[in-house]
């Protein structure tokens, strides 16, 4: 792998492996399916953390999320991809990581025609460390109930992501 740049792992319809692809190059007008996870990361008051996206994302901007959300490298666990990007986007370690919604899967447009196409396993974990963002990632955060979420995406989904909105629905 060439430095600094990130591959993902392309997958077919049932979620194989195909090959892989830079990150930068994957995110565009015709995206091809890949291999995503998504994390809602809990603390021991049972609140969830809801991050809202970088202005200087390029799909997405400035949209209110789950904590984070990435891709694993080839060859990477879930798991250590999981703890990377809690550490990366949040300043965060993460435990007790559970996959909740293992055969997640969306394609989503966003505003400026950009695809994300992806085969996304949802994750919960729980941390009990400080929340500090990197803000090339993350424009702000909450803590919320669960219930403050989900009254949150039904009042108002334009201001969430679309996945998000459909892992909820899921969850419930």
């Amino acid at each position: 792998m060439a430095t600094g740049t990130e591959f993902v792992v392309l997958v077919d319809d049932r979620g194989t492996p195909t090959g892989t692809a830079d990150k930068v190059l994957v995110h565009d007008f015709d995206t091809p399916l890949h291999l995503a996870f998504s994390c809602h990361v809990y603390n021991s008051d049972g609140l969830v953390l809801v991050t809202r996206r970088s202005l200087g994302k390029l799909t997405w901007p400035g949209v209110w999320t789950n904590s984070f959300c990435g891709h694993p490298f080839p060859d990477e666990s879930m798991e250590d991809a999981i703890s990377r990007r809690a550490a990366f986007e949040l300043g965060i370690t993460v435990s007790a990581i559970e996959v909740v919604l293992p055969d997640f899967r969306y394609r989503a447009v966003d505003a400026s025609g950009i695809v994300e196409n992806e085969i996304c396993p949802v994750f919960r974990a729980v941390t009990a460390d400080v929340v500090a963002p990197n803000p090339d990632e993350v424009a702000e955060f909450a803590w919320l109930a669960p219930s403050e979420l989900r009254r949150a995406v039904e009042g108002a989904p334009f201001a969430f992501s679309p996945w998000l909105g459909w892992q909820l629905e899921q969850l419930a």
